[in-house]
Formats: C-alpha cells, sequence, structure tokens
C-alpha cells in the first residue's frame, strides 16, 4: 500500500486533511469494510495527487501538460473510481461494495472512460469552467460548505461570495446547455432540445406531459434537465452524481450530514475564525438501503460513525443502532494541545505525579529500522545519561473527531548521516500514515525512519515529518522523545 504523498507546503499540508476526508467518506462507500476502505483511499489519493501534480503548470512547465480540469476534491473523488475499477480487474473485487461490482462491469461505467461526447454532462460542464470557478461550485454545491468558509479557502471576498457563486452557478448552466447540443442525439431528443432550455430557465414554468415523458425515459435528456435547471436545489445531486457516477447521491448526502455535524457542534463563527478543517464523523451506512433510497436516504443511517482510521476495528459494517464513535465533534475554535515534556522511564516521582511510579517506556524503539514495515529487535533500545543534543517540536496541526494530523521537527546538534526518532503516546493513538519518513508501531511506541532523500544532517540542522493518526477519548501531546536512541528534550 503506498504512503500519502510529501505536501509541498504548510498551506498543502492543512488541506490534506480536508482531501482526506473526502476520500476517506467516498471509499468506505465504495467497500465492504474500514480497513479496505483505508487502503483504498490511500491508494486513491496517492494516485489522485500525483495526477494533479503531474498537470500543474508549476511542477510540469516546459511538459506540455494541462492544468488539471477538475477542481482537486472531484479529481480525488474520481481516482477512487479508477483505483476501484482496478482492483476489480487485478482480482480485488471481493473487497468491494457488491452493487459497485456490478455498475463497474456495467455501461454505465463505461461511460466515465468513454468518448468525451459520451460522458456525464455535469462531468463535462465543471471541466469546461475555469479551475476557481469549478471549486467554487463543487465546495459550495457538494462538499455544502459554508460560504463564508469557501470564500476564505479560495480567498474571495466574503461579502460578494454569494453573488459569484450565482454567477457561476449561470456559466455552469451554459457550458452545459453548450455540451447538451453537442451530444449525439437522435431526431426525438433533438426535438426536445430547445423546449427543455426554455423549461429549465423558468423557476415556475411548469413541464409539458409529453416532455416529461420523455425525460422518464431518456437518460441523457434526463441529466441535462438536471444541470439546466437552477432552481430546486437539484444542481448537488447532477454534479454528484455527473463527476463521481456510483454512490454519487450517498456521497453527497454524506457530505451533507458532516456539514450539520460541524455546524451542529455550535460555534459557526468559532468556525469561521479557525483554519478550514474537515470536522466530521465519517458516517457509516447500510449501502444498499442507502443507494437504493439515495434522494430520501435515512439521516437516522447516516448518523452511524466509523473509524477507518483505527487499525483494530472489524472490517464489518457498523449496525445502524450501534455508535462505533460516541467522541463528540471537536469545537474547531478550541486550544489544540501542545507538546508538552514527560518524564523518561528513568526519571523518578514527582509530587505532581500524585504518587503514581516512573513512566516506563512499555515498547523500546526498533532498532535498524529501515522501511514502513514494522520490524521490533528483541532488546531494549540503548538509553545514554548524556545531555540531551537534540530538541523536539511536536505540532498538533489539525484534529477532528476521530483523527488528526500532527508534525515533528527535531533540531540536531550533530551531523546526522541517518536518523530515526521515536516516541511514545499516552491515549492509544495509531499512526496511519507518514510522509518525510516511513514508521512502524509497536503498542504505544512509533518509530519513524528517514527516507532515502533526507537522512543527512548537518551539525545544528532540523528534520521534519508529518502524519495521520486515530485517536479516540483523549489526544494527549506524544511524549519521551528520542533521535537514534537518545533522549531529546522537547520545546
Amino acid at each position: 500500500m503506498p504512503d500519502l504523498p510529501t505536501p509541498h507546503d504548510a498551506t498543502e499540508a492543512v488541506r490534506f486533511s480536508e482531501y482526506w476526508d473526502a476520500v476517506l467518506s467516498y471509499a468506505d462507500l465504495c467497500t465492504a469494510g474500514s480497513a479496505a476502505a483505508t487502503q483504498l483511499a490511500t491508494e486513491a489519493f496517492a494516485l489522485g495527487m500525483r495526477e494533479a501534480r503531474a498537470a500543474d503548470p508549476a511542477a510540469a512547465r516546459g511538459t506540455g501538460r494541462r492544468p488539471p480540469q477538475l477542481p482537486l476534491i472531484p479529481l480525488l473523488l474520481t481516482a477512487v473510481r479508477t483505483t476501484a475499477a482496478a482492483w476489480e480487474a487485478g482480482g480485488q473485487g471481493h473487497r468491494l461494495d457488491p452493487d459497485l461490482r456490478l455498475w463497474l462491469n456495467s455501461e454505465k461505467a463505461d461511460r466515465y472512460t468513454g468518448p468525451p461526447l459520451q460522458r456525464p454532462l455535469a462531468l463535462r460542464g465543471l471541466r469546461d469552467m475555469q479551475e476557481a470557478d469549478a471549486d467554487l461550485l463543487w465546495l459550495a454545491e457538494v462538499e455544502a460548505l459554508p460560504l463564508s468558509v469557501v470564500a476564505r479557502r479560495l480567498g474571495l471576498d466574503p461579502t460578494n461570495v454569494a453573488e459569484e457563486l450565482n454567477q457561476v452557478r449561470g456559466l455552469f448552466r451554459d457550458r452545459s446547455h453548450r455540451n447538451h447540443l453537442d451530444t449525439p442525439m437522435d431526431a426525438q431528443c433533438r426535438s426536445y432540445a430547445r423546449l427543455l432550455d426554455a423549461v429549465t430557465r423558468s423557476s415556475a414554468g411548469d413541464t409539458p406531459g409529453d416532455l416529461s415523458r420523455h425525460l422518464a425515459t431518456c437518460v441523457q435528456c434526463a441529466e441535462a434537465a438536471a444541470c439546466l435547471r437552477l432552481h430546486g436545489g437539484g444542481l448537488p445531486g447532477a454534479l454528484a452524481g455527473g463527476v463521481i457516477g456510483w454512490g454519487g447521491l450517498a456521497y453527497l448526502e454524506r457530505r451533507r450530514r458532516a456539514a450539520e455535524v460541524r455546524l451542529g457542534a455550535g460555534r459557526p463563527a468559532a468556525l469561521d475564525a479557525a483554519p478550514p478543517h474537515p470536522g466530521t464523523a465519517k458516517a457509516r451506512v447500510v449501502r444498499n438501503g442507502l443507494l437504493v433510497t439515495a434522494v430520501l436516504v435515512s439521516l437516522l443511517a447516516l448518523g452511524v460513525s466509523m473509524m477507518p482510521m483505527d487499525g483494530g476495528m472489524s472490517d464489518g459494517a457498523v449496525s445502524p443502532g450501534e455508535s462505533a464513535d460516541s467522541q463528540p465533534v471537536a469545537d474547531p475554535g478550541s486550544v489544540l494541545p501542545s507538546a508538552t515534556t514527560r518524564p523518561s522511564p528513568s526519571s523518578s516521582p514527582t509530587p505532581s505525579d500524585s504518587g503514581s511510579p516512573g513512566r516506563q517506556n512499555p515498547d523500546p524503539e526498533p532498532q535498524g529500522t529501515t522501511s514502513s514495515a514494522a520490524r521490533d529487535d528483541d532488546k531494549p533500545a540503548p538509553r545514554t545519561t548524556d545531555p540531551a543534543t537534540c530538541e523536539v517540536k511536536y505540532d498538533l496541526v489539525n484534529q477532528w473527531p476521530d483523527g488528526f494530523q500532527a508534525t515533528v521537527t527535531v533540531t540536531t546538534d550533530e551531523a546526522l548521516d541517518s536518523w530515526r526518532v521515536a516516541w511514545s503516546f499516552d491515549d492509544g493513538q495509531k499512526v496511519s500514515q507518514m510522509w518525510d519518513a516511513s514508521f512502524s508501531q509497536k503498542g504505544s511506541r512509533v518509530t519513524a525512519t528517514a527516507a532515502e532523500y533526507n537522512k543527512s544532517v548537518g551539525a545544528g540542522g532540523t528534520l521534519a515529518f508529518g502524519f495521520l493518526a486515530s485517536w479516540q477519548g483523549t489526544n494527549s501531546p506524544a511524549y519521551d522523545f528520542t533521535l537514534n536512541g537518545r533522549s531529546c528534550t522537547v520545546k
């Protein structure tokens, strides 16, 4: 299973958790269990980010590649669909949702990868727009983010964002109308094209009976009607179904529920003031019932939570009557905990310990780990009483109800030919992904090992890496940091 790609900068690192939340939400719909969902999401995330970066004009200057024609979130969601198709072709189809497998082997799936003029109208319309306009439309209509959050994320004026959204909706309609006329269609569909355009322009216009009967039997014209009709609230469904395909309406309902959870957790003002974060409980649903009744899906079923990053969870779906995660949504405006120095295994009790014995390191870090596969030696790591020659800064970048993102920055007094940083967690946190290092975890002890490209560090230099992890109940900062087996001080 590939590692997540490395963020290019701090802004992209913050966005990674938002992108991951969307990808994992859709991957969970597509698979038969949480472990499979996490793997599918990881592979799709890596694939989508490679495609986006390869098409980025700054990253691909001189290559002749065009910039991406979809906003990043829908691009990553289509990568989930592509990866699921690769699983089916490669003999891993048993890990996918049975309904998805049927869809992948039908003519419906062929439309999304077939000739451009035969692809769904919403997909073509979104790709024809400027990326900034398409991003605004997707974030507001499908991801259901408050306009104040959308404005901040896209650098727009909050006082004008509503008007800009209305203009973008009109632009999408124009693109869809043009693409509908360019679509190969039979004489009957052609005869209804002008009438369909006129009817969908009016918010109060009635649909003639013959056109209504035609829309009930013609998929292409029904899709066109959904994209052209800007009144009545059908645009989000048209976008989700046209871009994602299978499970589009189910994904849309999940994002609606995620938005309700964010706002229902209270303090919308705090949400606007805080950096954007996913802040969503990923609901595990009873898939067949959701997809059959996607528009009228039960909100009760969507209230059931899943914990995709918790490696100890069973692959089975959570039953609608049970809660997989009773942790309330984190307050976006609350102060995130900072790293603090914890007592080392050799320290003696202090009055603040309330009489408890000194903390013991339950799982010494493995020696010589050079890959992401867990490999632990039988002997504990040697410790030294020499003064610390390194300093660690542990930053909790982002946190949501069952996961978090953190970075570790280490300053070393001595030059290093390679490095291995280890630490302990106090509350059962489990690392799931890491960039700029490989990792292993045994119990509460995590070890990060240098990658080939960053293993050499000069005296007085710094090394840094980031990771995603799951948590439950409490998310205390990491403690007992070591660099190559020697203790570090914590800022």
